[in-house]
């Protein structure tokens, strides 16, 4: 009890007031406020919820942050781990070469050094770690993010979907897809009407004409044999006869191949 009385005056929020109300003068003390320690209910005047709060811990809640703030200040603070880790490396490399400058002529500095960069090594494990951490949080609250803003937009396109069916229903859109495949086959109907040929002589046997044809296709035939013996007969008409002079068996002077050349010439002409 001393020890609470202690707290509530350290607090700011106690004040002086009677002894505390034994259980039958609880009921009328104030609408019947009061708060028990152990089995015995006492009245503790002056003490709000609030100066409760501020002696126990519990204030007000802080607002959580954006993703965005979040995000940030992880980033922030990778920075100054990196930097540190950075610092850290320089420090294990001097002391390593604090080590090794005075090997066995200090030993007492040398192993001074040598346990300073076991705290340092130490240290930027610890850094290492809390980088790593910092780091995943960091790519989890971005993915989370992401996924929102795709969760959100997703939702925009539904309601855009919904909306542009709002007029829609599918009964009509079955009567409308009927409604133009009737009249396309009422358009094929009436182009197939128009391109058939009109006129008279219409009644005229197929087997007729075919069989005029092939009369027609064989006189023009027997034509151009006709016409192709003729021509024969006139390429044999046009030849030149055959020269009866006999050609000498024995080589020929050269006076002799001049007159038999002159003589083919003239025969030729």
């Amino acid at each position: 009890m001393m020890s609470l009385n202690l707290e509530l005056r350290l607090a700011g929020c106690w004040q002086e007031g009677p002894a505390p109300l034994g259980k039958a003068e609880v009921g009328k003390a104030s609408g019947g406020q009061g708060q028990v320690w152990g089995s015995r209910p006492i009245r503790v005047p002056g003490i709000s919820m609030s100066g409760l709060g501020r002696l126990f811990g519990r204030g007000k809640k802080e607002e959580a942050p954006s993703p965005e703030k979040a995000i940030q200040k992880l980033r922030d603070t990778e920075k100054i781990l990196i930097k540190k880790q950075e610092f850290l490396e320089q420090k294990i490399q001097q002391e390593l070469q604090t080590a090794k400058k005075h090997g066995t002529k200090n030993k007492r500095a040398a192993l001074q050094a040598l346990r300073r960069k076991k705290r340092l090594e130490q240290q930027l494990a610890q850094t290492d770690g809390t980088l790593s951490t910092l780091e995943l949080q960091r790519e989890a609250i971005e993915n989370a993010t992401t996924n929102a803003e795709v969760l959100r937009t997703m939702g925009l396109a539904a309601r855009a979907m919904s909306k542009a069916h709002q007029d829609m229903d599918i009964n009509k859109v079955d009567e409308l897809m009927s409604d133009i495949t009737e009249q396309q086959e009422i358009a094929q109907q009436i182009s197939d009407a128009i391109s058939q040929p009109m006129g008279f002589g219409d009644d005229v046997d197929e087997d007729e004409l075919l069989e005029e044809l092939e009369e027609l296709e064989q006189e023009k035939l027997n034509q151009e044999l006709l016409n192709m013996g003729e021509d024969e007969e006139a390429a044999l008409d046009k030849l030149p006869d055959v020269p009866c002079t006999h050609l000498p068996t024995s080589p020929a002077s050269k006076a002799d191949e001049e007159e038999e050349l002159k003589q083919l010439v003239d025969w030729v002409s």
